[in-house]
């Protein structure tokens, strides 16, 4: 919720600094093919877009990606997005 809140109020560093530390809970208490670690990179991932560190973001995104592949079906929207940002 912060990091949204600081994404939304142009405050990128913070709201990556917000993400990540979600991403780190996450990490310690889910499998790592969770779909909400998926969801924590590709916020992170948003982030780095807007702040236009587009190589940052692909690495988020192709993380993202990478969980969505193992854990959803393959007609999921959430994978056919990952699919547009990775383009």
């Amino acid at each position: 919720m912060l990091g949204r809140m600081k994404y939304h109020q142009g405050e990128y560093q913070q709201a990556v600094t917000f993400y990540e530390k979600s991403l780190q809970i996450y990490k310690k208490i889910l499998s790592p093919d969770d779909p909400v670690l998926a969801t924590s990179y590709n916020n992170i991932g948003g982030v780095y877009s807007s702040m236009g560190e587009y190589s940052k973001a692909l690495e988020y995104y192709e993380k993202s990606h990478q969980i969505y592949e193992k854990s959803l079906p393959p007609t999921h929207p959430n994978l056919a997005d990952t699919y547009l940002k990775i383009a």
